[in-house]
């Protein structure tokens, strides 16, 4: 069966993901294509015509074609709850009620439309909407491995309208719990102080959690924010979660928090630096987030996690890798599977999951993210001969070792090898990379080549027969979704990808996901006596991840990149590459 998974319900993140009877095939976002983050507005129609022709489909052969979005019953919760916590806004109030599935229908149009576009014979073709929460959850749990009776966790901004899924799963079908109903969000509060923190909300959350371990959670408290109400919460919209004329506005442009907001804390923040009351904020916003999450977990979800041991997490809420490190740390949780791309990106893999599992398919473990395109030496160095810029390149002969011999000099290099990952974090396909012993790589990384603030941390990537020493416990972190403490020892060893609050956001790195990355580290190993690097997504600040040859080339002539590893090539602007 091909089943071909698309997303973009909620007008960003918009992706595609291809399952072949059972195997996931290919998986890309959109906006790696079109080079515009986030890919606002758009449907994927490259991202799909990447995965049919990288599996060799017509889109004719497609057996169903399946979109995250689906109808809500009038008599369910979610409508009712929504048009009573928005009493204040009545236009939406009446929507809600009288068409509370237009959103539906206008995305069910766009789906059929983007299927005649990409050739989709809809004679032949199932067209299949999977409840947006179910998709994340899904992405999770049948694809995390687990066998025995699992947990499943979503903390998502809002989907059709459930914003928060408890639920389990059992022999392969998952059973909802309780969910939670917009405006009652912890990530949309959590992405309303994003934007009264200057960040974009749905880009900056991540931000927000950088710059926390710089400030006091214990200076402000941002309790009001969400109250307790019977086994669960409500989020306090006077102040955040707001919509319609409660909205705070500059410059025309209205945001997801109040006038009162401002009130309360002062101006919104403006500028880069990571300063005083703002990194507080930053601080006790985290701490909430967490503490909330880690509460209702326990209420819904504590008698199953202590029989199994086992949770799957989706939702942009899964990306907040200080709360994954919390959960790790329970007594009563085994292990913790994170969807590698846990945002709406992956609702395209997620919702294509679902129907492959509900018409009989088995599922396989997620164990790598390889999914996007990948492109030969030949088409390498196409591209470098056509290049207009003062550059110069050479053929390596050994890759792993010439390059470890650059970084180990204390150079960053762009490192473009295989096939471009799925989800957010750049984990060996498209890097760049530091030696994180080498004194002010991560300042120079961030000032000159990726033209970010100064004080955002950077991740390592670790060979797995070390990884047990540095983070002190054997706890898989294949995708970069957890943070852990960093062994004392390591410190000093590997200081410039150790964040302020002594953690790192660890990827451990297997010989047979990705040999070539795999043997750079033992290279690397060898030279400086630690199997670890600094990677970074390659990617200038407030651009996509890169994807071709092409856009590796445009990021390294538009940086301070002096050395660009492109497949066999090593491309760069000195005079002499020797």
């Amino acid at each position: 069966m091909i089943i071909l998974g698309l997303s973009g319900a909620l007008n960003h993140d918009a992706s595609a993901a291809l399952i072949i009877d059972g195997e996931i095939v290919a998986a890309a976002e959109e906006e790696r294509f079109i080079r515009d983050k986030h890919a606002k507005g758009h449907m994927p129609m490259e991202a799909a015509r990447y995965c049919l022709r990288s599996a060799g489909v017509s889109a004719r052969k497609v057996d169903i074609v399946t979109f995250p979005y689906a109808p809500i019953s009038l008599t369910s919760a979610a409508r009712w709850h929504y048009a009573r916590r928005y009493w204040y806004a009545p236009d939406r109030c009446l929507d809600v009620l009288l068409n509370g599935n237009r959103r539906y229908r206008r995305n069910r149009r766009r789906v059929l439309e983007a299927g005649v576009g990409l050739g989709i014979d809809w004679n032949s073709t199932e067209f299949v909407a999977v409840e947006h929460h179910l998709a994340h959850a899904s992405s999770a749990y049948h694809l995390s491995g687990f066998e025995e009776k699992t947990a499943i966790l979503g903390v998502d901004g809002k989907g059709e309208y459930a914003t928060t899924f408890f639920g389990y799963g059992e022999n392969g079908k998952i059973h909802r719990i309780k969910e939670f109903y917009d405006p009652d969000s912890l990530s949309g509060v959590y992405g309303a102080i994003t934007e009264y923190l200057g960040f974009e909300m749905l880009d900056g959350e991540y931000k927000v959690m950088g710059m926390a371990p710089y400030g006091d959670a214990a200076k402000f408290d941002l309790s009001r924010l969400i109250q307790r109400h019977g086994r669960g919460f409500e989020v306090d919209t006077t102040y955040v979660n707001t919509v319609g004329l409660r909205r705070y506005k500059e410059d025309g442009v209205g945001f997801y928090f109040s006038d009162k907001l401002v009130d309360w804390l002062g101006p919104r923040r403006k500028g880069d630096m990571a300063d005083e009351p703002y990194i507080h904020y930053a601080a006790a916003m985290q701490r909430l987030f967490e503490d909330w999450c880690l509460e209702l977990l326990e209420t819904y979800l504590g008698d199953i996690i202590r029989e199994t041991g086992r949770l799957a997490f989706a939702g942009g809420g899964a990306l907040n890798v200080k709360l994954n490190q919390r959960i790790v740390a329970l007594d009563h949780v085994k292990e913790l599977y994170v969807q590698p791309a846990a945002g709406d990106s992956g609702t395209s893999l997620g919702a294509a999951s679902y129907v492959a599992v509900e018409r009989g398919e088995k599922l396989s473990r997620m164990n790598h993210v390889y999914l996007g395109p990948e492109y030969s030496n030949a088409e390498c160095l196409e591209i470098i001969e056509s290049c207009r810029e003062p550059i110069q390149w050479r053929k390596l002969d050994d890759v792993p070792k010439e390059t470890a011999a650059i970084l180990a000099a204390g150079n960053p290099v762009a490192w473009f090898q295989g096939r471009m990952e799925f989800g957010p974090r750049a984990l060996g396909g498209r890097s760049i990379l530091g030696c994180p012993n080498a004194v002010g790589i991560a300042n120079r990384i961030n000032e000159q080549i990726k033209f970010r603030e100064r004080w955002r941390p950077f991740c390592p990537s670790v060979l797995d027969r070390v990884a047990a020493d540095i983070i002190q416990t054997d706890h898989p972190a294949p995708f970069m979704t957890i943070t852990f403490d960093v062994n004392e020892a390591w410190k000093s060893r590997i200081p410039e990808v150790v964040h302020e609050d002594g953690t790192a956001r660890v990827q451990i790195v297997e010989r047979t996901q990705n040999p070539r990355y795999y043997a750079l580290l033992e290279e690397l190993d060898v030279l400086t006596g630690n199997a670890v690097v600094l990677n970074t997504s390659l990617n200038r600040r407030g651009e996509p991840m890169v994807c071709s040859p092409q856009d590796a080339l445009n990021m390294f002539n538009g940086s301070d990149l002096e050395y660009l590893v492109m497949e066999d090539y090593l491309v760069t602007k000195k005079e002499d590459v020797d």
